[in-house]
């Protein structure tokens, strides 16, 4: 059978090297195999025939049995439409193209009985179906049609070439006809019945055919359990194998470096998360295998402090390491964090990026050689094959998704044994998500603050309400505090940004005027050492009041800050807002972010604006954000569409991934190498598809 699935899609009857093209460029169908997986993303109610005149005030698609009396094309401004004159015993509709004339005229029967498919238009009273689905009644009675009409994904060049879903339709019914719908079992009979799953080839054939909704709703539940379940055996495989096979260097000492810092160095207590966060690494650190964790913990959750601390146990083993961050501006930071952590133990600290000059340079390359700098953080400047160390013990990558996988493993082979790997993100990310993107990395998180600190008070004002806002303003300067006012940046629209920019940096200086105040402006088109010098000023407390685009999202750490102000606070994602949320908040004082916005917004905006008013907690919000958005943008633009999955939705089905992973877990915890006779079909299934889609292909 499986030799039949490798067929290339042109040998079936009906597709043709024409269209065998089209669905290779425009759906990724290459086989037999490939449309089988296509599968629909909604079904339409086929019970139902409407009459001409019930079509009143019908938004929805329907269908209509009738006959095509008069066929005619009329002339219009830009180019000409088809138009025919379909009528059934209550009224008369117009059926209209606006392309492919040629061989629609051509395949226009006039008075045959059919039915049309589509959705209606209403103008001058006159009913209008655009471009609707035609089917002789004769066929639409004889063909595997069932009650639920599936519709399959489409592109304009598909439609435009006339491979509508009805042709789709028609090339799924061939496809079931040659392959008689014998295909093959995937999973663990045991498990089938454990979970009253239908047969794989049951659902299959309900899934692009449903007898019913009850038969539709077991084979949809069916193929994404399957789905979801081969993803978490290849993630925990993956990690099973690092494990088992990565060896990694057993840091069994808790030195002077450790213990030194932690009993007089220590700026502040540790919160019950970070300690418990600091087992786990010191527990995966002393192990002879590769360390490969993530650590989440939300804006100003102290992610920084476990990170050195991990560092001067690899320091303790006699080990270099190193920190990588996504921008020069958070390598800095990290930079001036970590010497300050630690001047008092005489660590030797450098920084590496794009801007580093050839005569440090050549230091830095000599020290890490010869095993007397201890730490080096830096940008991709780290990769590059000249950076080598004596012995790098541990690697931490900050901001993960900015990183591919690619450069994560550039950095393990820097050694012969490869460095432990710990992995921070600022973004939260929902336990679901991070379990799909992530499920090859033990997950860390801090999910407590330090003590001490304030959550940030938000509010949520319209413009009309900005006097009171700017006499607040006034308010805090007086007693000290320094305030972030920030627009948004949209690629699109530089031009009416950087407007937006200006003129609010005038209406300021307007009403903040010099001698009494003093305003830092920074933005995109700034060049690097201006912007350092303006954000430079405002960290000193030499001015006020920063108004800046979102370059500040990442980077900037000035305790006395305490308003953030977020102008057309509507049009920013909920995790930017509450990225931006957290540069304030930093110190001792209370701190208040403001989200500014006009009065028309839509319904997410609404959400957006009440879940920041409604809580502080990262986590939570990116779970909102995910309901929002999708998993697509969640990790912004780099990781568009996130997860390529053919059915399964990591949002909508939550539950099933969760009881996915949790088979997952226990199949590979009794059978890791899956060589139990009644694992060998599943074996099987998870060996093709390693072959075809590595893991990350599903994770862009």
């Amino acid at each position: 059978m499986s030799k039949l699935l490798q067929t290339p899609i042109e040998y079936l009857k009906g597709v043709g090297p024409n269209r065998g093209d089209l669905l290779r460029k425009e759906l990724g169908i290459h086989k037999y195999e490939d449309l089988v997986h296509f599968f629909p993303n909604r079904y339409i109610d086929r019970t139902r025939y409407y009459k001409i005149n019930e079509l009143k005030n019908n938004p929805a698609e329907v269908q209509i049995i009738g006959k095509i009396i008069n066929i005619k094309t009329v002339e219009q401004k830009r180019g000409k439409r088809l138009v025919a004159t379909f009528v059934d015993d209550t009224g008369t509709l117009e059926l209209v193209w606006f392309q492919g004339h040629k061989w629609i005229r051509e395949s226009l029967q006039l008075n045959v009985p059919m039915v049309i498919f589509g959705k209606v238009n209403v103008f001058n009273n006159t009913y209008s179906m655009p471009h609707p689905e035609m089917e002789l009644l004769k066929t639409h009675e004889q063909s595997l049609r069932s009650a639920l009409q599936p519709v399959y994904p489409s592109t304009e060049a598909l439609a435009n070439k006339g491979v509508t879903n009805r042709v789709i339709n028609k090339m799924m019914e061939q496809l079931f006809l040659e392959t008689q719908n014998l295909f093959a079992e995937t999973l663990p009979d045991y498990l089938i019945a454990e979970l009253k799953l239908v047969p794989k080839k049951t659902a299959l054939f309900n899934i692009h055919f449903p007898q019913s909704a009850d038969a539709l709703a077991k084979a949809q539940f069916r193929l994404k359990f399957e789905e979801l379940f081969f993803i978490q055996l290849q993630l925990i495989t993956k990690n099973l194998i690092r494990k088992h096979k990565i060896k990694g260097h057993p840091f069994t000492l808790v030195g002077d470096y450790f213990n030194t810092f932690f009993e007089q160095h220590l700026p502040f207590g540790l919160t019950g998360a970070q300690k418990r966060v600091l087992k786990e690494i010191r527990n995966d650190m002393g192990q002879p295998a590769q360390m490969n964790r993530l650590l989440q913990g939300d804006v100003g959750s102290g992610k920084t402090i476990v990170a050195f601390m991990s560092m001067l146990l690899a320091l303790d083993n006699g080990f270099q390491t190193c920190l990588m961050a996504p921008t020069e501006i958070l390598a800095n930071q990290h930079f001036f964090g970590l010497s300050e952590l630690g001047e008092k133990m005489g660590l030797n600290i450098k920084i590496l990026t794009g801007s580093t000059k050839t005569a440090d340079r050549k230091i830095i390359h000599e020290e890490l050689e010869n095993g007397s700098l201890h730490i080096l953080i830096g940008t991709h400047a780290l990769l590059e094959d000249k950076v080598k160390f004596q012995n790098l013990g541990l690697a931490i990558i900050d901001e993960q998704h900015r990183f591919g996988v690619e450069q994560r493993s550039k950095l393990w082979k820097k050694n012969e044994i490869p460095p432990h790997v710990l992995v921070m993100t600022a973004t939260p990310i929902p336990r679901t998500l991070a379990m799909s993107l992530y499920g090859d990395l033990d997950i860390s998180v801090i999910d407590e603050m330090p003590p001490g600190r304030k959550p940030i008070q938000t509010v949520h004002r319209f413009d009309a309400n900005r006097l009171k806002v700017w006499k607040f303003i006034k308010d805090e300067i007086a007693l000290g505090r320094q305030i972030y006012i920030v627009y948004p940046l949209i690629q699109e629209s530089e031009k009416m940004d950087f407007k937006d920019l200006m003129d609010g940096y005038e209406s300021i200086s307007r009403d903040f005027p010099l001698p009494q105040y003093s305003i830092s402006i920074v933005h995109g088109k700034m060049k690097p050492a201006d912007k350092d010098a303006e954000m430079k000023r405002f960290s000193q407390g030499k001015t006020n009041i920063m108004v800046a685009t979102t370059v500040i999202e990442v980077g900037v750490n000035v305790p006395n800050a305490s308003v953030m102000i977020i102008e057309s606070a509507e049009r920013f994602g909920l995790s930017q807002l509450h990225q931006l949320r957290g540069r304030v908040g930093r110190g001792a004082e209370q701190s208040y972010c403001i989200l500014m916005t006009s009065h028309q917004l839509s319904a997410d905006s609404k959400t957006r604006m009440e879940t920041m008013v409604r809580t502080n907690d990262g986590f939570e919000i990116a779970e909102v954000d995910l309901k929002l958005r999708g998993p697509g943008d969640l990790m912004g633009t780099q990781q568009s569409g996130v997860l390529n999955l053919q059915i399964a939705d990591i949002v909508r089905d939550k539950e099933i991934l969760q009881l996915a992973r949790h088979h997952a877990v226990k199949i590979l915890r009794d059978d890791s190498p899956m060589e139990k006779p009644e694992h060998a079909a599943m074996r099987s299934a998870f060996i093709e598809m390693s072959k075809k889609k590595n893991i990350w292909n599903y994770i862009s």
